[in-house]
């Protein structure tokens, strides 16, 4: 099982990150629309144990309308505790079909919880991937993972974000509670 090591940043300028990135040479992998829906118990087992079970449906933004969407299972343990950098358990992986997928999970207890859209650009520098991520009611961030504390810092460094305060919040515990604040009733937070 992987331990996914993470450091999440909010962005006032998303152009201004990507124009270091082409600066320091990094390679862009792609830009996609994600629709992530969660799962949980009735009794919300998993958001109570600090747990995420998700399904994750991806579709190419690079100019192929025409591919079909990937769709993955991502399983995220309990976080780190102690760590400035968000450090957890992810088992992950992919399956043909969302509604298969899906129909499995309520058989097992599991309810579609909240979900939500996300723009994601992919980049990679000196080991380490690099999303500048756009969620509707959140805004812009970067996320950079990499194998260990010091690869992610020092590309946040090269990056001119080293001294910008990390967020460990996941994107689900942000956008879950926008959507009450915001006294949302759909399950699916869109663009």
């Amino acid at each position: 099982m992987a331990i996914e090591l993470e450091a999440k940043i909010r962005l006032d300028d998303v152009a201004a990150v990507r124009a270091t990135l082409l600066e320091i040479g990094a390679s862009k992998l792609g830009h996609r629309l994600e629709l992530n829906i969660y799962f949980d118990t009735t009794d919300r087992k998993l958001l109570a144990g600090d747990e995420g079970l998700r399904i994750r449906s991806i579709w190419s933004l690079d100019g192929n309308s025409a591919a079909a969407a990937k769709h993955v299972i991502t399983f995220k343990g309990r976080q780190e505790a102690g760590s400035a950098l968000k450090s957890r358990e992810e088992i992950e992986f992919n399956v043909d079909q969302n509604e298969p997928a899906t129909e499995l999970l309520k058989r097992l207890g599991y309810h579609a919880e909240l979900g939500f859209e996300k723009r994601r650009e992919s980049w990679s520098f000196a080991g380490c991937a690099i999303e500048l991520d756009e969620l509707p009611l959140l805004g812009t961030f970067v996320e950079v993972e990499g194998p260990s504390r010091d690869a992610v810092m020092g590309t946040l460094s090269k990056l001119d974000l080293g001294a910008r305060p990390l967020i460990t919040e996941s994107y689900i515990s942000m956008m879950s509670r926008e959507a009450t604040r915001l006294g949302l009733h759909d399950r699916v937070v869109r663009f």
